[in-house]
């Protein structure tokens, strides 16, 4: 779970890129092996290895190795942890945006009054 500001920074930036939410996009529907993952990118299979291994690094990605098989998956946890920030800042901006609108909104009512 990403609890502290370190871990959600590390996952908005791996986020940022948009090959590894790509990636991201394609593990949704299923874990799949490294060189599944490349299939359908125009970089090399270590460029592919680098965004997997940044995405494993925040937790996002976790990657079992069976012999030579690397199968990578994602990491629900982190996922719902770094939806739940944004839900949090929704809320809050939709609440604070709400109050502002009803503060600038006062004095025209009380015109019409």
């Amino acid at each position: 779970m990403v609890n502290n500001t370190g871990g959600l920074d590390a996952v908005f930036s791996a986020l940022a890129d948009p090959t590894r939410r790509r990636i991201v996009e394609r593990l949704a529907r299923g874990p799949m092996t490294v060189g599944e993952l490349g299939a359908g990118f125009s970089i090399s299979q270590p460029g592919i290895s680098k965004h997997v291994r940044v995405l494993e690094e925040c937790g996002i990605l976790r990657r079992d190795v069976i012999g030579r098989e690397h199968r990578c998956s994602l990491s629900p946890k982190v996922i719902r942890s770094a939806s739940a920030w944004m839900e949090r800042q929704y809320a809050f901006w939709n609440s604070t945006l709400d109050r502002l609108g009803d503060i600038l909104d006062e004095p025209s009512k009380r015109k019409k009054k």
